[in-house]
Formats: C-alpha cells, sequence, structure tokens
C-alpha cells in the first residue's frame, strides 16, 4: 500500500484528479481502482471518484494488480523527432507523455510512439525501458535521446554517471530566489508519507542542482536550471526545498490560484538544451528545444 499526505496545492480536487497529479498514474485506472475499493481518504473506503479532497488529509492506495508493463506501438500527439541515426534518436517530448511504459500508467509514452512510427531501440533490460538512459517526468517537456544500439546505450549510460552529459532546462518558479545564482547541493529520498512525493532527506541520494535566473517577473522568475545528477523530481524537490516552488506544481507546494491565471495545467519545466558526445564519432554533438505555446502564454502573462 502507498500512503500519501494531500499537498495545499490540491486542496478541494477530485480524488481521481488529485492522486493522479500526486501518483502519475490515469484518472482512469484510479477511478477502477476506486470502484474496487482500493483507495482510502483518512481510513475511509472511496466510493466516488468525484469525492474532494482537503490538504492535510492521508490518502491511501492499495497496490494495483501486478500486469506486464509492455511496449505497445502507440502513436503520441505533439512528439517530434529531432535526430535520428543508427546509434540513437532524439526527441522533443510534450508534457503528458511518460518516458516509457509503466504499470497504473495506460496515456502515451516515448518508446511506443518510437515502435508506431517504425524505429527500433536498444534491446537493454527490462523491454519496456529498451534504449532509455534519461527519463523525463510525465508534466516535464523537452529533450530526451534514447539509444538504439546496446553499444550507444553503454556509452550514453556511461557520460550520464560520469556527468559529461550538458541538460539544460528552463523552470518559471515562485518568487526572486536568492541569491540569484547558486548551486543547492541536498540528498533527495522519498518522503516521510511515501507515496510519489520525494524530499530533501538527510538519509537520501546525493543530488546537485544549479540555477541562474535569467529574468525577473512579478512574483515570479524564469530560471536556467542545470543537473548534475538525475534524480527523480530533482528540480522539482530542489526548488521547493528553496521555498520556490514551480509554478503550476502543487505537489511541491506552488500556488493553484496563480496556475489558474496562467492557464497552466502543468509544471512550468522544459528541457531545452541536451549535449554528449555521439557513441560512435566520439564528436560532442548539441540539440535544443524551445518551450511549447502554453509555457510560452504563461510566461507572456506573467510578463504583463
Amino acid at each position: 500500500m502507498s500512503v500519501f499526505l494531500v499537498p495545499d496545492g490540491l486542496d478541494g480536487e477530485r480524488v481521481d484528479a488529485g492522486a493522479a497529479r500526486m501518483t502519475g498514474w490515469s484518472r482512469s485506472r484510479l477511478g477502477e481502482h476506486i470502484v474496487a475499493g482500493q483507495v482510502l481518504v483518512d481510513g475511509a473506503i472511496v466510493t466516488k471518484a468525484s469525492q474532494r479532497i482537503r490538504s492535510g488529509q492521508m490518502i491511501e492506495i492499495h497496490e494495483m494488480a501486478l500486469r506486464e508493463a509492455v511496449v505497445v506501438p502507440r502513436l503520441a500527439d505533439g512528439l517530434r523527432v529531432v535526430f535520428i541515426d543508427d546509434a540513437q534518436v532524439v526527441v522533443d517530448k510534450p508534457a503528458g507523455v511518460a518516458a516509457h511504459p509503466s504499470l497504473g500508467w495506460d496515456g502515451p509514452d516515448v518508446l511506443a510512439h518510437l515502435a508506431a512510427a517504425g524505429i527500433s531501440v536498444a534491446a537493454v533490460g527490462a523491454a519496456e525501458r529498451g534504449g532509455i538512459v534519461q527519463r523525463l517526468d510525465v508534466g516535464t517537456s523537452g529533450l530526451m535521446v534514447v539509444a538504439r544500439t546496446n553499444e550507444a546505450y553503454t556509452s550514453l549510460k556511461r557520460q550520464f554517471r560520469a556527468h559529461s552529459v550538458v541538460k539544460t532546462y528552463q523552470a518559471v518558479v515562485q518568487g526572486h530566489p536568492d541569491p540569484p545564482r547558486g548551486t543547492i547541493d541536498m540528498p533527495i529520498g522519498r518522503a516521510e508519507a511515501g507515496g510519489w512525493r520525494f524530499a530533501v532527506r538527510e538519509d537520501g541520494r546525493p543530488s546537485v542542482t544549479h540555477y541562474d535566473t535569467v529574468e525577473l517577473m512579478r512574483g515570479a522568475a524564469l530560471l536556467a536550471v542545470q543537473l548534475e545528477t538525475g534524480r527523480t523530481h530533482q528540480i522539482r524537490v530542489h526548488m521547493a526545498a528553496l521555498r520556490h516552488p514551480i509554478v503550476g506544481d502543487p505537489l511541491y507546494g506552488s500556488d493553484p490560484v496563480l496556475a489558474v491565471r496562467l492557464h497552466l495545467d502543468r509544471q512550468w519545466l522544459h528541457a531545452i538544451y541536451l549535449s554528449f558526445e555521439h557513441p560512435v564519432t566520439m564528436q560532442r554533438v548539441e540539440f535544443t528545444s524551445e518551450p511549447s505555446p502554453d509555457l510560452q502564454s504563461a510566461l507572456e502573462i506573467l510578463r504583463g
């Protein structure tokens, strides 16, 4: 069973929608789970997906019945192939698309899209994660590289472990970070409440994030962020630890009223730049991506 607390930003949400935001599971699968009596709020079984949740309540979700997570070819709207050769494929992933299939997720994913497009990937490790050397959250958009051969997978994994891959994100956070440029060196682990939320913890894994303020707006700031490590939710956790949560990220304390004003239904976080050594030629390659229209529109509102 997974247990977690409802953050302030999800106060008043439907239980299926709030749980989906916190877990990454689809609302339809959570709805099935609710019908089966497998979701509890403060110890009481949830009977309706429309039930409202309140800040501080405890949600318990029994583990979903195990079923094999497999790659089922399926095109993902908005996913764009930026570069492809025999060794790797670089994609520009939209929000709402997972990196690979997983239990509890029945939405689109990168590997399913590549399979539907006839693009083969490396057969390394679990079949549902073949070729994946880095992941982006479902709600985070931007650049990802997927290995197409086992040799490319080994080379790219080595580069990620050595921190020689340059990954730059843009993020809009609430408030103005002080200092405007800095390094966050705080270990990250699962939050005590369990579930899919992470937190800064003394017993967590080493995690290092560098940030630089690009633009100040009223009540918010646009940051350029680089990662030395690649922990789950790392940027989101670190910025929340500085009391500057990412706009549109209620799981980590952002203001839901601001998200509504900006017409955002996901966190303002985009992987804009990716650079690494080509696994075959060993020459440095680099790729860029512009934030999607919904993020650009939110920026214009903040600037206005």
